[in-house]
C-alpha cells in the first residue's frame, strides 16, 4: 500500500488529508488549506463598473466570473498560500487572473492538531475566490463559502485506515508480562496473539478450529468499522441525502427535488447508483490491473535486456579488440576510433532502456497507487460519498489505463549490436577500415490483420521486426501443398504482400516467409496456418456442406475463338464448330454447384457443359477425350458424353431461358446435372479423383451466361445413396 501513499496527500501541505473538499473539478484539499489559499476581490470594485468606466488600462483586468463557474489552466493563477485572508494591511499584489492577493496579516496557523473546529474558524471574506492547486481553474465562491463544497468521507476514511495500518504494532493481548507484538487476531474471540499464547489458548482443533484468524493491522481496521453514516444535503442540512441527480451528477436530497434545480432532472435511486458506479470503477479497474501486470512483465524484459546488452556489449569489444591486435602497427590509430564507436553504442543502448525502465517504473508506481486507493475506496459502504468521487475516479483510471497505450510497453532498443568488424582490406586500405554489416536479416513478422482467404486464393502480407537495422534484399514466401507436404517456393522478390491463386478448395495450407540479404538467408518467420473456403456447419445444414466458390471464364485458357463478356461470365463464340472454355478456379475437394442459363439458341445446337482437366482438347466438344466429363443436350433431349462415349440418353432439352446447373461432389466422387431446378438422368459419373476446371463447349449459335455462389440445391445431401430421392 506504499504507492497509494501520493493518493492521501493534500497538494498544499503535502500531508495526509484533513478534513478534505471535493472541489467542482473533482480534486481534493483539506479545508484549512482551503481557507489558507483564498483569495479577495475588492468591495468596492467589480467587473461591471470597471467596464463601464471606460478606461483603456485598469489596475485589475477582471475575469467575468460566474459562481462556481471554471477556467482553464490559462486564465488561472495562485492565490497566497501563507494564510488566512483577512483585511490587507500591506500592500496587496495581483495574481495571473488579475485577482488581488493579499498577503496574511494573521500568524501563521497552528500545528494541525491544534486547528480549531471549521465553526471557529474566521468567517470567509466576501467576494472569495479559489483555485485548485492541481488543476488550476479558479471559481468563486457563493454565501454559504467553502461550506457549500461537500466533505469526502470516503477520502477520510481512506486515509484514516491507512494511518491505521502504519501505526505501532499491536501487544498480544494475553501476555502477562512484557506483551509481545500480536500476530494474530481471532475475528470470533476478539483477541490479539502472539504466537506462544495463540498456541497456548487458542490451539487449532475442536470449536475453535472454526474461528478466523486474520493479520493484526486486518484485524484492528475490522474492529474500528462503524455503521454507515448517513449523509445530509449541503444546501439543506436536515435532510438526508436519498437520491442521485443523472444530470449534475451528485447526490441530492428530496427538498433538492422539490425546490431546487433538479426538479426537472433526471433522477435515481442513491444505492442502486451506489452500486451501478462501484461496478464500473471495478470495470476500469481490471483493464488496469492487465496494463500493470504487463508493465511488471515489461521491467522484468528491460531488466534483462540491460544484462543482455552488457554482455553482448563485453563479448563484442573483445573480438573488436582481438582483430584489432592482430593487425599491424598502422591499424592501432583506426582501433581506438572503432572502440570509440563501439563505446558509444553500447553507452546509448543502456542509456535508452534505463530512461525507459525509470519512466515505466514512476509510471507503474503511479498506477499501483492509483489501483489501492481505487480499492479502498470501493471497501467504503457510503454510497454518497463514494458517488462524490467515483465519476472522477473512473475517469483517472480510464485516462491511466490509456497511458499504457500501444507502444508504452515495447522496448525502445533492442540488445544486438548489429555490427562487425571486416578485416579483409589489403594494409593500403587500413584508412578506410569501418564497420560493415556482415548479418543476415532477422525473421519477418507476419501481419495477422492483413492475411486472409477467398475462394482458392490466399493473400499473405508481413514485416521487418520494428527494431531491426539489418537491410534486406528481399523475401522468400513458401507454401505446402494444403496436405501436410513439403513446403515450396511461390514468392521470391522486394513486396511486403503476396496473394497466390489457384490453391484447393477446403484445404488447409501452411506458410512461412524468410529475408535474405548478400550476407545469407535469415530465419523463417513463424508458420501461418490458412484454409481455403471453410465449411463446418451441422451437416444438415445444406448450405453449409457445400464450399460456395465465386469465379469465372478463364480468357487465358479459352480458345481464340471464344468470346467473353459481363467481366468473363457471359461466353459466345465466333465458330459454327465447338470450341471449349474453362473457369478460373480449379475444384479438388468439397461438394460445389454452379449453375449457367441460355441467353441465346438459335437452329437447335447441342452445348455441352461439365467438367474437364487442364490440358482438355479446347477444338472439339467437351466429352470427345478423356480430359472431361460432359452432358450434351438440344432442345429436346440429352447425352453424358466422356472419352467419346455417348450414354444415358434422356428425354427433356433447353432453349432460351433455360438453367443448367452442375453439381460436383467430391466427397463421393460424383458429377451429376439438372436442367431447370430438376435433376437430369441419373448420377452422370462416379469415381472422380483429382482436380478439375468447370467447363464448356458452345458454337457461335448459342450464349451462356455463368452463375456461381450458389448454395446446393435443396433436393441433395451428400452421402446419400441415392440423390435423386434425398431430402436434408
Amino acid at each position: 500500500m506504499d504507492e497509494m501513499e501520493e493518493e492521501l496527500k493534500c497538494p498544499v501541505c503535502g500531508s495526509f488529508f484533513r478534513e478534505p473538499i471535493i472541489l467542482p473539478c473533482s480534486h481534493n484539499i483539506c479545508l484549512a488549506c482551503a481557507r489558507n489559499i483564498l483569495v479577495q476581490t475588492p468591495d468596492a470594485e467589480s467587473p461591471q463598473s470597471s467596464r463601464a468606466s471606460g478606461s483603456g488600462v485598469s489596475d485589475y483586468d477582471y475575469l467575468d466570473l460566474d459562481k462556481m463557474s471554471l477556467y482553464s489552466e490559462a486564465d488561472s493563477g495562485y492565490g497566497s498560500y501563507g494564510g488566512f485572508i483577512s483585511t490587507p494591511t500591506t500592500p496587496c499584489q495581483k495574481s495571473p487572473n488579475g485577482v488581488r492577493v493579499f498577503p496574511p496579516s494573521v500568524p501563521q496557523p497552528p500545528p494541525q492538531h491544534l486547528l480549531p473546529q471549521p465553526s471557529s474558524l474566521p468567517p470567509i471574506p466576501r467576494n472569495s475566490c479559489i483555485t485548485c492547486p492541481q488543476c488550476h481553474r479558479s471559481l468563486i465562491l457563493d454565501e454559504r463559502g467553502l461550506r457549500g463544497f461537500p466533505k469526502n468521507r470516503v477520502l477520510e476514511g481512506v486515509v484514516d485506515r491507512y494511518q491505521q495500518s502504519k501505526a505501532a504494532a499491536l501487544k498480544c493481548q494475553l501476555c502477562e508480562k512484557s506483551p509481545k507484538e500480536a500476530t494474530v487476531m481471532c475475528e470470533q474471540c476478539d483477541v490479539f496473539y502472539c504466537d506462544p499464547c495463540r498456541l497456548r489458548c487458542h490451539p487449532p482443533r475442536g470449536p475453535l478450529a472454526k474461528h478466523r484468524l486474520v493479520p493484526p493491522a486486518q484485524g484492528r481496521i475490522s474492529r474500528r468499522t462503524s455503521p454507515r453514516k448517513i449523509s445530509t444535503c449541503t444546501e439543506h442540512e436536515l435532510e438526508n441525502l436519498s437520491m442521485y441527480c443523472v444530470q449534475c451528477k451528485m447526490p441530492v436530497c428530496y427538498q433538492c427535488l422539490e425546490e431546487g434545480k433538479h426538479g426537472t432532472h433526471e433522477v435515481k435511486a442513491l444505492g442502486a447508483m451506489w452500486k451501478l458506479h462501484k461496478g464500473q470503477l471495478s470495470q476500469a479497474l481490471n483493464g488496469l490491473s492487465d496494463r500493470a501486470t504487463e508493465a511488471k512483465e515489461f521491467l522484468v524484459q528491460l531488466r534483462n535486456m540491460v544484462q543482455h546488452i552488457q554482455e553482448n556489449g563485453v563479448e563484442f569489444e573483445a573480438c573488436l579488440v582481438a582483430q584489432c591486435d592482430a593487425l599491424i602497427d598502422a591499424l592501432n590509430r583506426r582501433k581506438a576510433q572503432l572502440l570509440s564507436r563501439v563505446n558509444k553504442e553500447h553507452e546509448h543502448k543502456l542509456k535508452v532502456v534505463r530512461d525507459q525502465i525509470s519512466h515505466c517504473t514512476v509510471k507503474l508506481r503511479q498506477t499501483t497507487g492509483l489501483m489501492e486507493y481505487c480499492l479502498e475506496v470501493i471497501k467504503e459502504n457510503d454510497p454518497s460519498g463514494f458517488l462524490q468521487i467515483s465519476d472522477a475516479l473512473i475517469r483517472r483510471v480510464s485516462m491511466t489505463e490509456g497511458q499504457w497505450g500501444k507502444g508504452t510497453l515495447t522496448p525502445r532498443m533492442t540488445s544486438d549490436f548489429d555490427l562487425t568488424l571486416d578485416n579483409g582490406p589489403l594494409l593500403q586500405t587500413i584508412h578506410q577500415l569501418d564497420f560493415v554489416q556482415m548479418k543476415v536479416p532477422a525473421a519477418p513478422m507476419l501481419q495477422l490483420e492483413e492475411c486472409c482467404t477467398q475462394n482458392n486464393s490466399a493473400t499473405l502480407s508481413w514485416k521487418q521486426p520494428p527494431l531491426s537495422t539489418i537491410a534486406v534484399d528481399g523475401y522468400i514466401l513458401e507454401l505446402d501443398d494444403g496436405n501436410m507436404g513439403p513446403f515450396r517456393e511461390v514468392y521470391v522478390g522486394t513486396e511486403t504482400i503476396c496473394t497466390v491463386d489457384g490453391l484447393h478448395f477446403n484445404s488447409t495450407y501452411k506458410s512461412r516467409v524468410k529475408a535474405f540479404n548478400a550476407s545469407g538467408v535469415g530465419q523463417y518467420s513463424k508458420t501461418l496456418i490458412m484454409q481455403t473456403s471453410e465449411t463446418g456447419l451441422p451437416p444438415c445444414d445444406i448450405q453449409s456442406i457445400g464450399t460456395v466458390a465465386w469465379f469465372t471464364f478463364d480468357p487465358a485458357s479459352a480458345h481464340p475463338d471464344i468470346v467473353l463478356s459481363n467481366d468473363n461470365l457471359t461466353v459466345s463464340c465466333n465458330s459454327y464448330d465447338d470450341r471449349v472454355v474453362m473457369g478460373n478456379s480449379a475444384f479438388s475437394r468439397g461438394v460445389h454447384y454452379w449453375e449457367m442459363t441460355v441467353d441465346r439458341y438459335d437452329n437447335h445446337p447441342d452445348p455441352a457443359f461439365g467438367i474437364a482437366r487442364a490440358d482438355v482438347l479446347k477444338d472439339v466438344m467437351l466429352g470427345k477425350d478423356d480430359k472431361a466429363w460432359a452432358m450434351y443436350v438440344d432442345n429436346n433431349r440429352s447425352w453424358f458424353m466422356h472419352n467419346n462415349s455417348h450414354t444415358n440418353r434422356t428425354d427433356g432439352g433447353i432453349g432460351k431461358g433455360a438453367t443448367i446447373g452442375i453439381l460436383l461432389d467430391f466427397s463421393r466422387g460424383i458429377l451429376i446435372f439438372l436442367i431447370n431446378d430438376e435433376q437430369q438422368g441419373p448420377v452422370a459419373f462416379e469415381g472422380l479423383e483429382g482436380v478439375y476446371y468447370p467447363a464448356i463447349s458452345l458454337n457461335r449459335n448459342v450464349q451462356i451466361t455463368l452463375h456461381t455462389g450458389l448454395p446446393i440445391p435443396d433436393f441433395y445431401s451428400p452421402g446419400d445413396a441415392d440423390p435423386a430421392d434425398s431430402v436434408c
